[in-house]
Formats: C-alpha cells, structure tokens, sequence
C-alpha cells in the first residue's frame, strides 16, 4: 500500500512540473531567434518541435529561466530529430 502511495505522489508531483512550465509559456511572450541574439540560459524548461517525424528544417520552441529566473521562450528552426538516422 506505501508504494501505491509513493508512486502516485511522485506520479503528481511531475504532473505539477509539466503543468507549471506550461503556464509559465502561456504567459510570456515568444522571442524569435536572429543571428546574434544574446542568449542567457540558466536552465532550460522545455524543448518542443512541430513535426518530430519529419525529416529536414521544422520550427521548435525552447522554454528557459535566465540568470534572474526569469520565463523565456524562443521560436527557432532546426533540424529535425528524424533526420538523426539518416546521413
């Protein structure tokens, strides 16, 4: 019975993580990466593409706290993590 209790306080705890971090990006406005826009990162949230099956350049979106804990997300392109079998 204690391991049922465990594994479903554990089972929230992380849904209250993903929860967070989705209404922290509702919140913030999204910056779109140019070359030389400076980054400050401390600890990344989230890490989202488009199409994750697609092979090539798709948009995605990184959720991050800077060095003031403050939300950011930023709209980038990149290649897709489909492409990774492929030479």
């Amino acid at each position: 019975m204690l391991n049922k209790t465990v594994v479903a306080a554990c089972l929230f705890a992380a849904l209250n993580i993903c929860t967070v971090s989705a209404r922290a990006e509702a919140q913030v406005t999204p910056q779109t990466y140019t070359y030389g826009t400076h980054l400050d990162i401390r600890q990344v949230i989230s890490l989202t593409e488009n199409n994750p099956a697609a092979c090539g350049i798709v948009d995605a979106r990184m959720t991050y706290l800077d060095s003031a804990n403050q939300t950011h997300v930023l709209d980038y392109r990149k290649f897709a993590d489909g492409c990774n079998d492929d030479n």
